[in-house]
């Protein structure tokens, strides 16, 4: 039955795929891994059977097992944030039975699961030893110990291992004990062993599988290198029953092994736990119940139990309302909602995330948890305005940008890309249009006000959102089309008629005259002005109504009929004017004059013989009234009786009604009345004289012939034009003139007076009619005659008023024109010649703006005009002649002023200014700046640009109708924060006029940059011994946004393990939470994460400790060997530096001071106190050994301490080197043999040659050179036991070497050192010729420096190799080719005979003798001693014989 357990935990299920297992239990799994996938397979043999699975709690929801399959597989997708911990570990209990041996097992595995993917952390782990931990049992009754014999088999190892390993060929290695081995895949006896009851024989195993026909995977060396790839089992073996009771018993006795999987281990100190991973973003759509999962936080803990069940805890950073929006479940690290989320009010919260665990003491480990609130389409688009007002004036071109509706979006950009449309864009609405992104609304066709007054549109913001559907809203934008001047105005009749009676008073209203104009406000308010015709200004007209007065007295004698020219302007800018208007002014007369003779008095003669009805004069008068007024009656008044004269009642003529009789009277003077016909009847009346005249026989005589006289055409009736003067000689005769022809239309008339003829004007001259008169008058006598000739020219009068070409002139003049130019010149003709044809011009009223020349009309300007203030002036110009009475016409000059472009525009404000956001998307609006030009058309329409200003490099771009200020590319605060930009308005005259004006754009910070530290690395030094708790440093980075996204946050993020330094979340604050010891360590190395959620940096911390002098002066017992090599040949002596006291101080910074406190009164060694070195004495400097113990002490200013030095001068001498060797050692240094492994070395060699150790002198250490490897030369030589043969004598060079290599292996044994062979024969080259032996020849050099470790100052004695040839044994000469007899000086003595032989000779000792190097007894043996010369002796030594006793 399985026995699952949930400490951990675990299930069963079905059948599934095969995981990529290795052949250890190390499992590798993808993230992505199928349900199904096997992590942990016990083969299928049938064999075993799994009986339990031990797995953590958290795999519980996907990890099954199948035991009759005996897998443990995967049932559902993996999640790496549900982990707890990466890798995991399962372990596995199987049971495995097997019939051949009658072995059964118990198999306890160990599977450690990686899982990789993203969003995987793995926490790597050192591996551990062992995968199978296995109890075998000898299923067996016996109480006894069950024995086995050597090479006998336990069972098949393939039974126990995993399937896959089972199944192929593998190779095993015992590895904790010698008694068992493995072969052909059994486990062995080696020797004899028993299993005893109750007790377990326990042996380590490793395998590998065979692959490629039997190379196996981790043998030999091999498996040293690649052990992890193979499968570690600790074996256990004993014999009983598997009974429960039983296994529980071997198991407690197995827990207190220190090796394998069910062993008991130490507790660990309690671990501080690790978020996986440090920092959580994560993504939370708003609008969310309350309980939405937000995050699963996870830290892991190693440590088991209490200690590793870990309880979490968020807190709110930067804004304490998100606490009360999120919870978290204490226990599993489940993030939730609380409230229902809005990111418009608060998108991203920033949480604290605590995970503490419930060990002793209590650790915490922290993480930050960054929650962005993701974006749903819960805002329809909201304009700026619920109703847009604005006015165009019509007539406005195609494209005109009218204004700029505005909408935004609190939603996200994916949620508030906003478009309009208009809803309403049929009918009179059609003629706008409104860009889709922009919001401009736009004509698309003309606007004419007289047609449509105002518009109204309905637009439509939508923000074409996605979740879950879009949203818009609408604004009504009303948009009033102002009027342009462009009706005229139209009267109400094309002429108008009135007729008013000459006797009408002044003021009194005669006409209205109307128009209207089809524009609005003041372009329809219609001035009247009267252009022509009102000459004598008798005539008003009220500007404003059109009402016509009557100034002065009309006289229909004087004008009967006026015609005036009525313009009617209206108040637009520039004004239209109709001047179409015609007013005629008909005058009715009234009898208001009487009539008037031509002549008063009239005189006549008459002479006395004239017949009865004869016309003597006629007499005339004039009426200036018309029809029945002006019609005449005369008759005579003042007359008597009989009166001899009568008159023509309605010709006037005065003719003789009786016959006259001069001797009765001679004279008549008598009245003569005029009588109108009108009503009231007016009435005049003349004298008349009547002269008779006497009857003359004499002929007169005209005093001259001729007259000349001149006579203006305007002269009046009865004008004397000239007297004419005749003599009669007669007496009393009285002379009567006439004339006699010449009187053409009977201009003229005389009369006698005075004795002359008085020539009168009788009726009015026409100078265009007869320019000259010459006239024949007759003087007579009533007889008799005398004529004479009168010539008179008529002058021309003036009759003739000045006349204009135009009642009406208009002209334009440029405002800007200088004073006196002329602006027109006005001519007038008139049809007079002479002074009554000069003509003078005025104005009637003073303008001060204009002047007239008098003399030719040309009307020039006084001051400067400005179109602005007055666009037009209407000047009344008379022409007067200057004739006798002088005449006058007058003219209406309406001069419009035109606008220049003089004028530039003016901006609303001084400055603008305007904020935006950095993030904001290109063409987003920040302010709009408006500007007027009081010029008007071109000159007065204003456009705005950037160009000539400062937009800001770019970044801004000016909508150049409307104003808009709106960005062109993406802004960064932190490159800008503030734009002084600089717009202008320009009008579009020539030449175009602008205006500029600051625009101050401040740019609004949103956080998108990481905090940045000052370095990518910081030093920081912190004295040693600080107390915990200390703030060691400030560690801060800077954040170059501002306000809110600005905050920053710190933690550890590497190198604090185990927690040594804490860093203050929010100052930085860097504190120590543990002593701090240079000793110990003198640099700790962090790596510090600054964040400002969701942007993170970091920089790595390097935290110096600074030494304090809180250790005391190391310093051993040390020796001074100097090897003192006396020679004749030259001075080895040392005199310099030998080295320095091997003394130190923990604190780097102290300074040390050395001192001999005792041993050196004689100064054999001279010390430096202040740097420590050593010289040696000159006395020293003989053949005498010496050892001497010296106490020294060395101070840092604060402790002391104290060590011996043991001086030992050892004397080299030539007998020592020549007996001497050189060992190589291997893998060594100077300084490490010197300080650990003299000693050693020195018992080996000692023990090795039984000699004391005091007899080894070793004078040379030295790195070998001639290789690379790291081998050490020692030089020594060995002086013999006294006791033996030799005594007193030093070992030969060639029995060292044979006696040390042969005990090569206990050398090295005992002196912890690997001896190489002997490499010193510098013959091996054979350098010699002739069968010369080659010998090796040392020389010592004894000038090398001493070599120091931290307890020896050595003084090395350096062998130099050279060679020497030597001849043969036997031969001798230069070249070696003379033979020696080496029997010539008898070595044998007297009891042996010398035998020569090549290289030597031989003695044969006689019976009873044998030689000194045969101890055989010679009864026994027939001795032969062979003798070969001492290769250093000159000539043979003798051997002798001697007598042997047994």
């Amino acid at each position: 039955m399985l026995v699952i357990k949930w400490d951990l935990f675990f299930v069963i299920t079905g059948w599934l795929k095969l995981a990529s297992l290795s052949d250890c239990y190390s499992v590798h799994l993808s993230a992505d891994a199928e349900p199904g996938t096997v992590i942990a397979n016990l083969g299928e043999s049938g064999t075993c059977t799994l009986d339990q699975v031990v797995a953590p709690k958290f795999t519980k929801t996907f990890l099954e097992t199948d035991a009759a399959a005996g897998i443990v597989f995967i049932s559902e997708a993996l999640d790496c944030s549900t982990l707890s911990s990466n890798p995991f570990t399962v372990y596995t209990a199987a049971d495995c039975k097997t019939n051949v041996s009658g072995f059964r097992h118990l198999l306890t595995s160990r599977y450690d699961v990686h899982v990789h993917g993203r969003n995987c952390f793995i926490k790597h782990k050192r591996k551990t030893k062992l995968d199978v931990d296995i109890i075998s049992l000898l299923q067996v009754r016996s109480h006894q110990s069950i024995c086995y014999n050597a090479d006998v088999p336990l069972f098949r190892v393939g039974d126990v291992l995993p399937g896959s390993t089972a199944r192929s060929e593998f190779h095993c290695s015992v590895t904790g004990d010698s008694q068992l081995y493995f072969s052909a895949g059994g486990l062995f006896v080696s020797k004899r062993l028993c299993l005893k009851r109750g007790s377990l024989f326990e042996v380590d195993l490793h395998c590998n599988r065979c692959v490629n026909g039997g190379l196996c995977q981790g043998s030999g060396e091999q498996r040293e290198a690649s052990g992890a790839n193979g499968i570690s089992m600790h074996l256990r073996v004993g014999f009983g029953s598997f009974t429960q009771d039983y296994l529980e018993g071997l198991l407690q006795v197995a827990a207190q092994s220190e090796v394998g999987i069910v062993s008991r281990r130490k507790r660990n100190v309690n671990t501080s736990p690790q978020f996986q991973p440090p920092m959580y973003q994560v993504s939370v759509p708003e609008n969310k119940p309350a309980g939405t999962p937000v995050v699963l936080l996870k830290a892991v803990d190693a440590d088991e139990g209490e200690a590793g069940r870990l309880e979490y805890f968020i807190e709110a950073l930067f804004d304490s309302r998100s606490n009360s929006l999120f919870a978290v479940d204490p226990g599993s690290g489940a993030v939730t909602t609380v409230e229902v989320l809005d990111r418009e009010t608060k998108d991203t919260h920033v949480f604290r995330v605590t995970a503490v665990d419930h060990g002793m003491p209590r650790r915490t480990a922290m993480a930050t948890l960054t929650v962005t609130v993701s974006d749903t389409n819960d805002h329809d688009p909201v304009f700026e305005q619920q109703d847009y007002k604005e006015s165009v004036r019509e007539n406005l071109e195609i494209g005109y940008e009218v204004l700029t509706v505005r909408a935004t979006d609190g939603d996200a950009p994916i949620n508030g890309n906003i478009i309009y449309h208009v809803l309403n864009s049929n009918g009179s609405n059609d003629v706008f249009e409104i860009d889709a992104r922009s919001g401009v609304i736009r004509t698309k066709g003309p606007v004419d006000r007289e047609e449509v007054e105002a518009y109204m549109l309905l637009v439509e913001a939508n923000d074409q959102g996605r979740d879950p559907e879009p949203r818009s809203s609408t604004a009504t934008v009303y948009i009033s089309v102002e009027d342009d001047n462009d009706n005229i105005p139209q009267f109400s009749e094309k002429r108008y008629v009135v007729q008013v009676p000459e006797d009408l008073p002044p003021n009194s209203e005669i006409l209205q005259v109307t128009a209207t104009d089809q524009d609005r406000g003041s372009n329809a308010v219609v001035h009247f002005s009267i252009m022509s015709g009102n000459t004598r200004g008798q005539f008003y007209i009220d500007a404003q109504t059109g009402k016509m007065d009557l100034v002065s007295h009309l006289d229909y004698e004087v004008n009967k009929e006026y015609t005036l020219r009525i313009r009617a302007q209206d108040g637009g800018r520039p004004p239209l004017s109709n001047i179409s208007g015609l007013v005629t002014v008909q005058v009715l007369d009234v009898n208001d004059n009487a009539p008037i003779f031509v002549s008063t008095p009239f005189q006549a003669t008459v002479l006395e013989n004239v017949p009865v009805g004869y016309s003597i004069i006629h007499i005339q008068a004039i009426d200036a009234d018309s029809g029945d007024n002006s019609r005449l009656e005369y008759r005579l008044v003042e007359t008597t009786p009989n009166f001899p004269f009568a008159i023509n009642n309605s010709t006037g003529w005065i003719v003789v009604a009786e016959e006259l009789d001069r001797e009765t009277v001679d004279f008549y003077n008598f009245g003569v009345e005029a009588r109108d016909h009108g009503y009231p009847v007016m009435s005049s009346s003349a004298s008349v004289s009547m002269t008779i005249l006497d009857v003359n026989d004499n002929n007169p005589q005209f005093t001259q012939k001729a007259y000349y006289t001149r006579l203006n055409e305007d002269a009046t009736v009865g004008t004397s034009v000239v007297t004419v003067s005749a003599v009669d000689r007669d007496i009393n005769s009285v002379v009567t003139y006439q004339i006699s022809s010449g009187n053409t239309r009977n201009r003229f008339s005389i009369t006698s007076q005075s004795g002359g003829g008085l020539i009168t004007l009788a009726l009015p001259l026409d100078y265009k009619l007869e320019r000259q008169y010459v006239l024949s008058i007759t003087a007579s006598d009533g007889t008799r005659f005398d004529t004479a000739k009168v010539f008179v020219n008529v002058t021309d009068t003036n009759t003739h008023r000045p006349v204009f070409q135009s009642s009406h002139y208009t002209v334009n003049i440029n405002e800007d024109r200088p004073v006196g130019t002329t602006v027109v010149v006005i001519s007038a003709t008139d049809e007079d010649t002479g002074e009554n044809a000069r003509i003078t011009y005025f104005m009637e009223d003073s303008i001060p703006q204009f002047s007239i020349d008098p003399d030719t009309g040309a009307v020039t300007t006084q001051m400067e005009l400005d179109y602005e203030d007055q666009v037009s002036y209407t000047l009344a110009i008379t022409a007067r002649d200057n004739g006798i009475p002088q005449k006058s016409d007058t003219t209406y000059l309406e001069i419009l002023v035109n606008d220049v472009n003089d004028n530039s525009p003016q901006f609303l404000r001084d400055q603008y200014t305007g904020s935006v956001m950095e993030d904001v998307p290109v063409f987003t609006s920040v302010v709009q700046v408006s500007a007027t030009d009081r010029d008007s058309g071109l000159n007065g329409r204003v456009y705005y640009t950037f160009q000539g200003g400062e937009d800001g490099d770019g970044d801004f771009i000016i909508e150049s109708t409307s104003g808009i200020v709106r960005t062109l590319r993406r802004l960064d605060r932190e490159n800008v924060p503030l734009y002084n930009l600089r717009a202008f308005a320009v009008d579009k005259g020539l030449p175009a006029l602008k205006t500029p004006v600051d625009i101050q754009v401040a740019v609004l910070d949103v956080n998108d940059n990481p905090p940045v530290f000052e370095r990518d690395e910081f030093d920081i030094f912190v004295e040693e011994n600080s107390p915990i708790g200390l703030v060691v440093a400030h560690v801060t980075a800077s954040d170059p946004d501002e306000g809110s996204n600005a905050q920053i946050m710190y933690q550890i993020v590497e190198g604090n393990i185990p927690e040594v330094f804490q860093l203050d979340i929010f100052s930085g604050e860097l504190t120590a939470l543990m002593d701090l010891d240079y000793e110990t360590r003198s640099e700790y190395v962090i790596v510090v994460q600054a964040t400002s959620a969701p942007l993170v940096s970091r920089a790595t911390v390097h935290i110096k400790l600074i030494d304090k002098n809180d250790n005391l002066p190391v310093l051993k017992n040390f020796q001074i060997i100097f090897n003192n090599y006396v020679t004749n040949k030259s001075s080895s002596f040392p005199s310099g530096v030998i080295g320095r006291i091997p003394a130190h101080d923990p604190d780097v910074s102290d300074k040390l001071q050395y001192s001999f406190e005792a041993g050196n009164e004689l100064n054999l060694v001279i010390l430096n106190q202040s740097t420590g070195e050593i010289r040696l004495s000159s006395a020293l400097d003989n053949n005498r050994p010496l050892e001497a113990t010296m106490k020294i002490s060395v101070s840092d200013g604060v402790h002391t301490v104290a060590a011996q030095c043991l001086l030992q001068v050892t004397i080299i001498t030539d007998e020592m080197l020549s007996n001497s060797i050189t060992l190589r050692l291997a893998n060594t240094s100077q300084e490490r043999f010197l300080s650990l492994l003299l000693a050693q070395f020195l018992e080996g060699v000692a023990r090795v040659l039984s000699a004391a150790r005091e007899d080894i002198v070793i004078f040379n250490i030295q790195d070998d050179t001639d290789v690379s490897a790291g081998i050490l030369n020692v030089s020594l030589s060995v002086a013999a036991p006294v006791a033996g043969p030799r005594g007193g004598e030093f070992f030969g060079s060639e029995e060292l070497q044979e006696r040390l290599y042969l005990n090569r292996s206990l050398l090295a044994h005992i002196s912890s050192q690997d001896v190489l062979p002997f490499d010193d024969n510098i013959c091996l080259r054979e350098p010699c010729e002739n069968y010369m032996k080659c010998v090796s020849v040392l020389k010592f050099d004894s000038l090398a420096p001493f070599i120091a470790s931290d307890t020896i100052l050595f003084r090395p004695i350096h062998p130099i190799n050279g060679l020497r040839c030597r001849c043969p044994p036997g031969f001798t000469g230069d070249f070696c080719d003379t033979e020696i007899d080496l029997c010539y000086s008898k070595p044998c003595g007297a009891h042996g005979v010398c035998r020569s032989r090549e290289g030597g000779y031989t003695c044969e000792c006689f019976e009873d003798y044998t030689g000194e190097l045969t101890p055989l007894p010679a009864d026994r043996y027939h001795t032969v001693i062979t003798k070969q010369p001492d290769q250093n002796e000159q000539k043979s030594t003798t051997h002798f014989c001697f007598f042997a006793s047994l």
